[in-house]
């Protein structure tokens, strides 16, 4: 939701035209999407590696993706979700059958929480405004 770069550069249009898929990396932005940082940003402190240093969870980036959060946060709370769920659930609909999700998962609940993504539909003015509002609060 956060680099939608594919949507800009030809890929994504390419990929549809040949009727190829791709897969996201990333889905949920190393965490990101969750809130879990946004709600509580010492956990970054105690995280390590790739992440701490990432610009996404800079106070700035968090700061800019807030609306996004907020609204997946709105969602989740419509559909018994979590926000993670609901970002997961925009990425395999918001492009028909051309992007998939491999989401990470380190832990046996974040595989569960996965899985459950895939029991809800976000209606059509849903994805749209996911896709307009990740569009807004994504990387420059």
């Amino acid at each position: 939701m956060l680099d939608r770069r594919i949507e800009r550069n030809g890929i994504l249009d390419t990929a549809k035209e040949l009727g190829v898929a791709i897969i996201a990396y990333s889905p949920l932005e190393q965490g990101l999407l969750s809130g879990k940082f946004h709600k509580n940003p010492e956990l970054i402190k105690g995280i390590a590696g790739p992440r701490r240093l990432s610009g996404s969870f800079k106070p700035a980036s968090l700061q800019r993706t807030q609306p996004l959060i907020d609204r997946l946060d709105d969602l989740a709370g419509k559909y018994g979700a979590s926000p993670s769920q609901v970002a997961l659930n925009w990425l395999i609909h918001a492009n028909g059958e051309t992007v998939f999700a491999i989401p990470g998962a380190s832990k046996p609940h974040h595989a569960e929480e996965n899985v459950r993504a895939m029991t809800f539909a976000l209606l059509p003015d849903e994805l749209r405004e996911l896709a307009e509002l990740s569009e807004l609060c994504g990387r420059r």
